[in-house]
């Protein structure tokens, strides 16, 4: 059994995370988003925010660790595995900031494909700021245009999940996913 890839990606605020822990807890194998760990690391080298300090080596650790995430779908005996973000946001990310990256980035999200894409757009009610969220809510509007326009780049049908409660978000993504069968 081949298992399907599926990445669950958004800007800040829009209850990504929220989403992949009810998939998880409804039984889904998950694979999590690994930028807080990279930002919790630099920090503890004093290093405020490194995405903002040195976008390109955050974004290298990012891709490291996303190509690693990407390998361990061969460890899963599962039909559907989740992804906290995928490839493409690394380099959606960098457009966004106008930061030019070397063309083993953009090689990597060409070659490694996921199976299907489902990004959440900003949400205002649930958008809140932290130590590792520092983007305004205009920002993240940005952000989210960047990742739509970011993994079309790389032929996905991104498929746009409506706001609304997380079981209902969650029924529409099992829906269309339905169809990849």
């Amino acid at each position: 059994m081949k298992t399907k890839r599926i990445v669950i990606t958004g800007g800040p605020g829009s209850g990504k995370t929220t989403l992949v822990k009810e998939l998880e807890a409804k039984g889904f194998a998950c694979l999590h988003e690994i930028s807080r760990q990279i930002i919790l690391e630099a920090q503890q080298q004093g290093i405020d925010q490194l995405f903002l300090e040195d976008p390109l080596l955050f974004s290298r650790k990012l891709l490291e660790g996303r190509l690693a995430q990407f390998r361990e779908a061969s460890d899963y005996n599962e039909e559907i595995l989740f992804y906290d973000r995928g490839l493409p946001d690394v380099t959606a990310y960098l457009d966004y900031l106008g930061t030019s990256y070397p063309d083993e980035f953009r090689e990597s999200c060409a070659t490694y494909k996921y199976d299907a894409v489902f990004v959440l757009p900003p949400w205002p009610d649930i958008y809140t700021q932290d130590n590792e969220r520092y983007e305004s809510f205009t920002e993240a509007e940005k952000i989210f245009e960047h990742l739509v326009n970011g993994y079309s780049a790389y032929n996905y049908n991104v498929h746009e999940v409506p706001i609304g409660k997380v079981s209902t978000r969650i029924d529409y993504i099992l829906k269309h996913l339905i169809g990849l069968h």
